[in-house]
């Protein structure tokens, strides 16, 4: 699992600002800016791109990707939007991309259930493992962009107003996604706690 820390508002700016010269030093050829541009925004990076791919697995070579294209178009970013938000759509389009890439590419394996095979062949008992794996159903469960809007705000900490300006549409758009994203979260966890219930 990638843990999800809290962050306050005010840290949050903080981070965002420092984060934003680092890009613009690094744009101009500093090496130590380009590090520390790294290094502030590597874990919203990962988390963002292990909750939206659903995959974990892949959500470091993802933020390694993201990372390279960033520093591919580093020379285009002028700084009107936050370093975090400008990284967080590279990485949004990295992980759209290997999402088609995994669509066209051929699956092979032994098992007639592929899915099923792996998921069987990852390790079990580990905290936290279970609950992980649930909240990734659940979340896959929901449309495109209310898990979107739902990701940027609750999981990887972005402001409503930074994830309207990210997904181009209304701040109240935004917050109703969210809104409705939690209502279905919380319905299909109870749906799910009464079907384990019944089990028992």
């Amino acid at each position: 699992m990638i843990p999800v820390m809290p962050v306050s508002r005010a840290d949050r700016a903080s981070v965002d600002a420092a984060a934003t010269a680092w890009a613009l030093a690094a744009r101009g050829g500093d090496p130590d800016a380009a590090e520390h541009f790294v290094r502030a925004l590597h874990g919203d990076v990962l988390r963002y791109v292990a909750r939206l791919s659903g995959d974990p697995r892949t959500a470091h070579d993802l933020t390694q990707d993201t990372f390279a294209r960033a520093f591919g178009s580093l020379h285009r970013y002028e700084g009107r939007a936050s370093a975090r938000t400008w990284l967080l759509s590279i990485a949004r389009r990295a992980v759209a991309d290997s999402l088609r890439r995994a669509a066209v590419r051929p699956r092979i394996a032994d098992a007639v259930d592929w899915q099923a095979a792996v998921e069987g062949a990852q390790p079990r008992g580990l905290p936290g493992f279970d609950d992980g794996v649930a909240l990734l159903d659940l979340l896959r469960s929901l449309p495109e962009e209310r898990r979107e809007a739902f990701l940027w705000t609750q999981v990887v900490g972005v402001s409503y107003e930074e994830a309207a300006a990210f997904a181009g549409c209304p701040v109240g758009t935004v917050r109703s996604r969210v809104s409705r994203a939690r209502v279905t979260l919380e319905r299909l966890l109870r749906d799910a706690e009464t079907a384990s219930a019944l089990d028992a």
